[in-house]
């Protein structure tokens, strides 16, 4: 199957035609990404209003770019995945509402991507992993240690209490004065500082969870700058080196104990995955490699085009779910919050719709209506069988209904 993914959570405008054989394998065929950092860097940081209009003056020609890169046309399509959520809700209904249009005049499935699922199997799309794997998304807005144990189907171990990683750099590298956007800022400098000058705290180092909390981190490298200032080109260095190695020892230590509880709930990993912009941080991929190998499994690292935002994972994703007979409604809305708890898989939406014909069969025998009592009765017994094949192909699927009126 051929699907076209839109892509438009944050400060990037992109768009993607991915390929997704019948045993699994898949292909990009384009991939066209605009980041948004001139339009933002000038406030330190991503403005909402900025990023939607921004969406909204660009994404028809990078979806027009991403048809032409692949050499395919609309009528070709299996089907339209968009970002539905989490993000920010201007960006969100500009992509959204331009898949839903698409696939309605094209009378193509659609399918609302939550974009940290796309994060999560980016990897089958790179590598081809098998589930279940242990995930460590690290982005700017995102923390989490999650098992992937199959499409829709994911358990949180563990989670940032307050900062995520790529916030509390964009944090420091503000305090820094470093440009937007500080997280490459703040590795660039450290490359050149001594880690060990400041002796920073490692939060949550030891506990038996697997949780993160940065923001008390930041407060102390913030004190550790007052007490020097004014602060030397080398102090910024030193700062930022001892920063990012306070970081990297956390982030191993939690990711063992993450590993730990992933063994004792759900068995060995087929691997150690990692996603979001963080993953791009060389430091933390050293650690990441390190801490793979100690739990005698291997790292999948996708390229770094490839964690941070892109249409390709979404075009992936929504690949994955239509392959399992999963897609949305045109009145699908946007989910600015949206937990990896709450994405539903097959396994799931058969027993809602299970449920939902029961509680129909019910209502109707309570109205003493035995006719309508009977067939929601039937239709409990045979929703399963009609989730499942409902998209075993995509061009199975009946077209969306537009509308009335």
């Amino acid at each position: 199957m051929v699907v076209l993914g839109i892509e438009t959570t944050c400060d990037e405008t992109a768009a993607a035609v991915v390929e997704r054989s019948d045993a699994g394998a898949g292909r990009i065929l384009s991939n066209v990404v605009l980041s948004q950092v001139d339009e933002h860097a000038a406030f330190g940081g991503v403005v909402p209003e900025i990023a939607a209009r921004a969406h909204v003056a660009r994404l028809d020609q990078i979806i027009g770019k991403a048809m032409l890169d692949a050499g395919t046309s609309f009528d070709s399509l299996d089907a339209v995945a968009a970002a539905a959520g989490p993000g920010l809700i201007g960006g969100l209904i500009v992509g959204l509402t331009t898949a839903k249009a698409i696939a309605l005049v094209c009378e193509k499935p659609l399918v609302a991507v939550n974009h940290l699922e796309a994060h999560a199997l980016t990897a089958r799309l790179t590598d081809g992993i098998a589930f279940p794997y242990c995930l460590f998304l690290a982005s700017g807005g995102h923390t989490q240690i999650v098992a992937v144990r199959g499409v829709g189907d994911y358990v949180r171990l563990g989670g940032t209490l307050d900062d995520a990683i790529g916030e509390a750099f964009d944090k420091i590298a503000k305090l820094m004065g470093l440009p937007y956007p500080g997280g490459p800022q703040v590795e660039k400098e450290a490359q050149s500082g001594d880690p060990n000058r400041f002796a920073l705290p490692r939060p949550m180092l030891g506990k038996l969870n697997a949780d993160f909390s940065l923001s008390g981190l930041k407060t102390a490298l913030r004190l550790e700058a007052e007490k020097i200032a004014p602060i030397s080109e080398q102090d910024v260095r030193d700062l930022c080196a001892s920063f990012q190695q306070a970081v990297i020892d956390v982030v191993a230590d939690r990711l063992r104990s993450g590993l730990k509880i992933f063994r004792a709930e759900h068995g060995a990993p087929t691997a150690l995955v990692t996603a979001g912009g963080v993953a791009a941080n060389e430091q933390v991929r050293k650690v990441l490699q390190r801490i793979a190998f100690e739990a005698g499994t291997t790292l999948v690292a996708p390229p770094p085009e490839l964690c941070t935002d892109n249409g390709a994972m979404i075009a992936w994703a929504g690949a994955e779910r239509l392959a399992h007979g999963l897609r949305d409604m045109l009145d699908t809305p946007p989910h600015p919050r949206w937990p990896l708890s709450e994405v539903s898989g097959p396994a799931v939406s058969a027993a809602t719709a299970e449920a939902g014909a029961a509680e129909a069969g019910a209502a109707a025998a309570a109205a003493g209506d035995a006719g309508a009592a009977d067939a929601g009765a039937a239709a409990a017994g045979d929703a399963g069988a009609a989730n499942a094949g409902a998209g075993d192909a995509a061009g199975d699927s009946p077209a969306p209904t537009p509308p009335s009126g």
